[in-house]
């Protein structure tokens, strides 16, 4: 079965839309982030109506067939949903500049796939240590 990436993103305005890089013109927007990825499948699903209709099948091929839909944040989507993170602490505890995370978070600057890599690593930690947190 392929996995199809969907890319996860937080508007200034509070909306989420959900994209498919691989696939032109399937998106699903909506005020929460479930009802985008509702929306979203709704777009796949009319889209897969038009290639039995048409024919057309190399416009749509990565969703047609079995897949799976991979869902990702884009790293400004992630800080917007998951706005309870400080950057400044999140910054020291991760080893990266807090101007350059504040400029990631913003979207003014897209982080390298190893920067990417480094600040996922330390939300894992951050969550594997509040997941051991007993009251």
């Amino acid at each position: 079965m392929k996995s199809v990436k969907a890319i996860i993103e937080k508007g200034s305005d509070g909306l989420y839309s959900i994209y498919l890089p691989e696939v032109a013109g399937i998106y699903g927007a909506g005020e929460s982030e479930s009802e985008a990825k509702e929306n979203l499948k709704e777009a796949i699903e009319m889209a897969i109506d038009h290639v039995i209709d048409t024919g057309e099948y190399y416009l749509y091929a990565p969703i047609i067939g079995e897949h799976t839909i991979e869902y990702v944040y884009d790293l400004s989507g992630f800080f917007k949903t998951y706005d309870i993170f400080d950057v400044t602490a999140l910054s020291k505890r991760i080893g990266i500049n807090a101007s350059l995370l504040r400029r990631y978070k913003t979207g003014a600057t897209k982080a390298s796939p190893a920067q990417k890599s480094k600040i996922l690593e330390g939300i894992y930690s951050v969550a594997k240590e509040l997941h051991a947190v007993k009251f």
